[in-house]
């Protein structure tokens, strides 16, 4: 079994509420900026809403719970296996083969930095939980675990490099440290698993053009 090497970072844990307009988090000095997640939900909403109708809203309803739930577990089980700490029959059959799938790749991980950990940025205005802040292949990166019934074109996941990038201006703003990395690990239910790359420049402007947008019109 891999051992995962740790050289956490303490970061203030923020207290996070859900309001009319989505999540918010309440940073040190009493002032609530969104999640990044809410203020990236308008990316690709009209072909959600257009999926939506497709289907029926029942049916939709279902696939989004299941969804939710897959991807909660995922992180779940990523998280633990990261932390050394993962017993894997607490989670059921289904759940064990889709992680151990990403098993691989998750190797790939080491010298991590944080899990699970708040960040926030008075530049952007932004707060959010950060799924994973370490080394990926030698390279520190900003390393974000999603699920996904079927398989991800690169252009259909331009909010995840958002939000991943939103992460490391977080964590820079913090810390000083500058991460330009970010990787998208995603576990697909077809039985295999998508990794992607990006730098953080390339998604500044998109993140910064949702943020405004949502700014305007919450």
């Amino acid at each position: 079994m891999k051992i995962f090497k740790h050289a956490p970072i303490q970061f203030e844990e923020l207290e996070a509420t859900s309001t009319p307009t989505g999540r918010v988090y309440q940073i040190p000095d009493g002032k609530l900026y969104p999640s990044v997640t809410t203020v990236l939900a308008q990316h690709g909403k009209a072909g959600i809403m257009e999926w939506r109708q497709r289907v029926g809203e029942a049916e939709a309803n279902k696939i989004s719970r299941q969804s939710a739930t897959r991807g909660t577990k995922f992180h779940n089980m990523a998280e633990k296996y990261l932390n050394n700490e993962l017993h894997q029959e607490k989670f059921s059959l289904l759940d064990r083969e889709i992680f151990e799938l990403a098993k691989p790749e998750l190797h790939h991980i080491d010298n991590i930095r944080a899990l699970e950990v708040p960040l926030y940025s008075h530049h952007l205005r932004l707060a959010g939980r950060v799924d994973c802040i370490g080394e990926y292949k030698g390279k520190l990166s900003i390393i974000d675990f999603k699920t996904a019934r079927r398989e991800k074109d690169e252009e259909h996941i331009q909010h995840y490099y958002m939000q991943t990038a939103a992460y490391a201006i977080m964590f820079e703003e913090r810390t000083k440290i500058p991460i330009t990395n970010l990787t998208i690990i995603i576990a697909v239910d077809d039985g295999f698993v998508q990794v992607f790359h990006s730098k953080r420049d390339k998604h500044v402007e998109g993140l910064l053009y949702y943020r405004d947008l949502f700014e305007v019109y919450k």
